[in-house]
């Protein structure tokens, strides 16, 4: 029996053991003291976390630069998060050295808000996120960074409520980014799930300040979408125009709130901002036919449609997983699918 199970850790692990040790990147937590996001009359604070990756062999060539990756995280989630528990930085060095990418700068800002992210727009009470990601983080980065400070270097990825923020910065933002791929995007079409919540409403309908929401993640979403996609400052508790209001006996839709939700989506942003698309070499979204947010899937489905109205190239593509699986891993799809895309519509040298 000993002699079997010595054959069995031959045989299945010492070829793993003389595997060569992948080449190690190195992660940097810095901060961005926001003149954008400074006095914002929601409260949240405007020195911004920033976790950036920087490649294996960036300290020993300091002639070299690089391309960058903006990747966004979700919402509820963090910079700190998708480096640390999502792992990312060991992924990405697995991926360099497996040649998936070549050697790139990847960042994420830290957009969690008091009511759990900043859905990367502007906003009258959260202040200006987007101008705040598409035009001081990317000055910021370009200044502390060996970076390729160029358009064609430059590529913009995120999941989830990050999957939304990537579709909607690169069409309002034309000439920032050269690609653009959004995992598993949120609220991307108008949907009754998020907008009409009768949990998440009643929740925020009924609280009087922004602890009484701790922990209630339909109320404190719809809050954050809120404050995004109808934010009124004077409005107290919350800062924001909620889509309904309590009746006697039931919620009331709020035909005034309702439209400015509407509108924010990348579905009914398209019409107006093709061009931001167009402008764009490559993109490309995905999303888990299974995934547990209901809206997704046919959102998805329905903005692939309207992209090919348009006439606007793009890769749609629906696979068997949830909302989180299948996103990070050696089989998931950001080491199978989004570097490998970024890897081949991205300059990796300077462009004269």
């Amino acid at each position: 029996m000993k002699r079997l199970i010595l054959l069995w850790l031959l045989l299945g692990y010492y070829p793993l053991l003389a595997q060569p040790a992948v080449p190690a990147g190195r992660t940097v937590v810095t901060y961005l003291n926001s003149k954008l996001l400074a006095r914002n009359p929601g409260g949240e604070n405007p020195r911004r976390r920033v976790s950036v990756y920087l490649p294996p062999g960036y300290d020993a060539n300091p002639q070299r630069r690089y391309p960058v990756l903006y990747y966004l995280h979700g919402y509820a989630w963090s910079d700190s998060l998708v480096f640390n528990q999502d792992g990312l930085p060991a992924l990405l060095d697995q991926a360099i050295a497996a040649g998936q990418i070549r050697p790139v700068i990847v960042v994420t800002p830290n957009e969690k808000t008091l009511f759990g992210g900043s859905m990367y727009t502007n906003s009258a009470t959260n202040g200006p996120w987007a101008d705040f990601t598409a035009q001081e983080l990317i000055r910021f980065i370009d200044g502390q960074f060996r970076t390729l400070a160029q358009p064609g270097s430059r590529g913009l990825a995120g999941h989830s409520m990050g999957g939304n923020g990537t579709l909607r910065l690169s069409m309002r933002y034309p000439g920032t980014w050269a690609a653009a791929y959004a995992l598993s995007p949120a609220f991307v079409g108008p949907h009754p799930e998020y907008m009409a919540s009768a949990a998440g409403l009643q929740a925020a309908l009924r609280a009087p300040n922004q602890g009484a929401l701790a922990g209630n993640f339909s109320g404190q979403i719809t809050v954050a979408l809120a404050r995004a996609f109808s934010a009124e400052p004077q409005a107290r508790p919350l800062g924001a125009a909620l889509p309904s209001s309590l009746g006697p006996d039931s919620l009331t839709r709020r035909d005034a709130v309702l439209p400015r939700w509407v509108a924010a989506t990348p579905t009914y942003l398209l019409p107006a901002h093709a061009a931001g698309l167009r402008q764009l070499r490559a993109l490309a979204f995905d999303w888990g036919g299974q995934d547990e947010f209901r809206h997704i899937p046919p959102t998805c489905r329905s903005f692939s449609i309207l992209l090919s109205t348009f006439g606007i190239r793009h890769s749609a593509q629906e696979y068997e997983g949830t909302h989180g699986s299948g996103i990070m891993g050696r089989n998931g799809r950001i080491y199978q699918h989004l570097l490998p895309f970024f890897n081949q519509h991205l300059d990796f040298a300077p462009q004269q």
